[in-house]
């Protein structure tokens, strides 16, 4: 007998030994410091990927489905990780941010085993955003039905979407590079769209027979809804001011005639003529933020009750801390920063773990990527022991000194990139240009920017460059003046007299 309870005994410690050494060997590739002697494990889901644009858990089937850019849709098994094609939308136009976007699954999948996808057609020569729902049965689609189709653009599409508590589903899209439609609640464009399951104007729509929920948007790239059932977005500004908005019927939220937060003369005077609603968060320099989603875990409690935020050109994830109303954001934490590159795509499966997907085999690539094996989705959970190497918190350096290269490298290096050659075809280069030689046409593109098709070394180019008069004359003449002595050019420097005459000179005319 005691040499029966002798031999359970050890059994039991070798299992619990067992399993202890098993969890420190698990396929971590990284780990995250995230507070006193709290860690986070980081793991491989899959690799080779295209353009994952949007990730989605489904817990009725313990599985991810995966939206690729060029119109691919993929299951993972959170089991095995393995992968299973099941679909591929037909007719996805795919350039530059267009494509297949945002995916959302019916809250029902069981009795409702719906996937909502939007996408980029072209017909002729105009381009459209489609929305349509595919039924999916023994892991492939075996129907598919068109709900909506709005005007779309080669960018600024928009397109996530997300069911509510009610089963109703938001469309968020994109202004499509309008002046006008986001301000104009008769169309489809620069809004949240709100309809049933099927495609349907639900009757207690704020506006009467409309689908439009809200408007005054320019880029929504995220999409989520708190425990309470606030519905926040993720935006890109143009220059300046990122937004985070918390989204209420019949809201307008600013753009084109407003960015960001309501603190300049102009968007003030707005304003007190007609109501605009602010974002709960907004940031510049941009950070190109994208997927969205409401953590509300207890297996991490540091970041119970936050929004987590990836992004795109800070290359980061973030976390949002909310107050208890889940409607301000009372802290923020920065986590990976440039560490595995783009990051598009964010979701939680039921045990709080969380799933992020790069994004670096896009069209606008950074510095050092795509690394071997991208794009990745991989997965960060909670550990139990203390890793001998781990990743701390990003903290920024506030007090940095703003020269020319840091200001251009905060302000233009996402685009024109570190070196000044750009992307051939996309982003012009710097190098020996017309423009940059120019002082004058120098100082005006920046501080009015660009639109329509123009010309670099005989390479057309037809991506518009924001306006930053928001810059003052100083950081103008220091962007300048180094741009003009970097990447091989040799010109004098640029004065800050001469930024404010050109400023000066161009409101006059």
């Amino acid at each position: 007998m005691r040499r029966s309870r002798l031999y359970i005994v050890i059994v039991g410690l070798l299992v619990s030994a067992i399993a202890c050494d098993g969890a420190k060997n698990q396929d971590f590739i990284d780990y995250i410091k995230i507070g006193e002697d709290s860690y986070l494990g980081v793991s491989k889901v899959q690799e080779g990927l295209e353009v994952p644009w949007d990730i989605q858990f489904n817990e009725s089937t313990n599985s991810i489905f995966v939206a690729e850019i060029k119109g691919g849709i993929s299951e993972i098994d959170l089991n095995t990780n393995a992968i299973n094609k099941v679909y591929n939308v037909p007719n996805v136009f795919h350039r530059r941010t267009a494509g297949l976007l945002g995916m959302a699954l019916h809250p029902d999948f069981d009795q409702k085993p719906f996937i909502y996808v939007c996408y980029t057609i072209k017909e002729g020569d105009s381009v459209y955003a489609e929305l349509t729902k595919l039924e999916y049965k023994d892991k492939k689609i075996i129907s598919n039905k068109p709900l909506l189709k709005i005007e779309g653009a080669n960018g600024h599409n928009g397109s996530r979407l997300i069911f509510d508590s009610k089963g109703y589903l938001y469309w968020a899209t994109g202004d499509a590079h309008s002046l006008t439609h986001a301000q104009d609640s008769t169309t489809l464009n620069g809004k949240v769209l709100r309809m049933t399951d099927d495609g349907q104007i639900p009757p207690d729509n704020p506006i009467s027979n409309s689908y439009v929920y809200a408007w005054g948007f320019r880029n929504i790239q995220g999409m989520t809804i708190t425990s309470k059932g606030n519905l926040m977005t993720s935006e890109h500004g143009d220059a300046i001011e990122d937004e985070i908005n918390w989204v209420r019927p019949l809201n307008n939220y600013g753009w084109i005639d407003i960015e960001g937060y309501h603190d300049t003369e102009k968007e003030k005077l707005i304003v007190s003529k007609s109501p605009r609603t602010e974002p709960i968060k907004a940031w510049t320099p941009v950070i190109a933020p994208a997927g969205l989603k409401y953590y509300g875990h207890s297996v991490i409690p540091e970041w119970n009750n936050s929004l987590l935020l990836v992004s795109l050109k800070n290359q980061s994830l973030r976390v949002l801390k909310l107050d208890q109303s889940q409607t301000k954001i009372n802290g923020e934490q920065v986590f990976l920063k440039d560490y595995y590159g783009r990051i598009r795509a964010v979701t939680t499966d039921s045990k709080g773990n969380i799933y992020i997907a790069t994004s670096n085999k896009d069209w606008n690539p950074q510095k050092g990527f795509p690394l071997v094996g991208d794009d990745k989705i991989l997965k960060i959970e909670k550990v139990n022991f203390t890793p001998q190497s781990y990743l701390n918190e990003y903290v920024e350096d506030i007090a940095q000194v703003k020269d020319g290269k840091t200001l251009y490298n905060m302000y233009c290096a996402s685009c024109h990139k570190e070196d000044g050659k750009g992307i051939s075809g996309t982003f012009p280069p710097l190098i020996k240009t017309e423009t940059v030689g120019n002082k004058e046409k120098l100082i005006h593109t920046i501080l009015y920017g660009l639109t329509g098709e123009i010309e670099v070394s005989g390479v057309k180019y037809d991506q518009a460059m924001p306006s930053f008069q928001f810059l003052s004359d100083i950081d103008i003449a220091k962007i300048t003046s180094y741009v003009r002595s970097s990447f091989g050019n040799s010109q004098s420097a640029i004065g800050e007299t001469e930024v404010m005459i050109n400023r000066k000179n161009t409101t006059k005319n």
